[in-house]
């Protein structure tokens, strides 16, 4: 599961997204970052309980964009060039944003939800020490099969070309649309759908 704190952030992730979208090769150049409409965002758990993974989905110009983020309390070896930022957060103290297409944590998520038909993690919000449930805006799901073998995956190294990005993770090929469209086909074997607010499901990732 997921926790939610009623922390502070600064920078808040809007004003991050916004400075760290436009340098993006796959961004839209003609785009304006200021008419981001944040739409909700999807977790995936880390077993380990050390790197959060946040997928978010904005709307811009009529154009869906998809941008899977991590949070870590120390910086990734070897990642300097994936850094999104730093945010001071009030309650877990400073993070470290990643694209997380470059974080192997991600990437081994990514592949179990995938290849065994998971869905994002279970949200809740820390209220005075109590868990609430909060309902989910954005939901996806992997078009695998529960129990499915899912290779182990330990480093992550990312390829742009037009909108998706493919992340060569061991013998593991997987690929992120960040501008999925309703007309977009799966590349791969199996995917990850997404849908929210009656949008009809869009193809998100894919695995070869």
């Amino acid at each position: 599961m997921a926790i939610i704190y009623d922390a502070v952030l600064n920078p808040t992730k809007q004003e991050l997204l916004s400075t760290w979208l436009p340098k993006q090769s796959w961004f839209p150049p003609e785009a304006d970052a200021a008419d981001l409409e944040y739409l909700g965002a999807y977790r995936f758990d880390d077993p380990a309980d050390a790197v959060g993974m946040e997928s978010h989905l904005l709307r811009l110009d009529g154009r869906i964009v998809h941008v899977p983020l991590t949070y870590r309390g120390a910086p990734l070896d070897g990642a300097e060039t994936a850094l999104a930022g730093t945010m001071e957060h009030s309650v877990l103290g400073d993070r470290w944003v990643y694209d997380a297409t470059a974080d192997p944590v991600y990437a081994a998520a990514l592949a179990a939800a995938v290849l065994q038909g998971g869905t994002g993690a279970d949200v809740f919000r820390d209220v005075d020490g109590t868990l609430e449930p909060v309902p989910a805006v954005v939901t996806v799901r992997g078009s695998g099969t529960p129990g499915a073998q899912v290779p182990e995956i330990t480093t992550a190294a990312p390829a742009t070309a037009g909108s998706v990005t493919t992340i060569e993770a061991g013998e593991t090929t997987l690929a992120v649309d960040h501008l999925p469209a309703a007309h977009d086909s799966a590349a791969g074997a199996h995917f990850l759908t997404g849908s929210w607010d009656g949008q009809q499901p869009l193809v998100l990732a894919s695995i070869s």
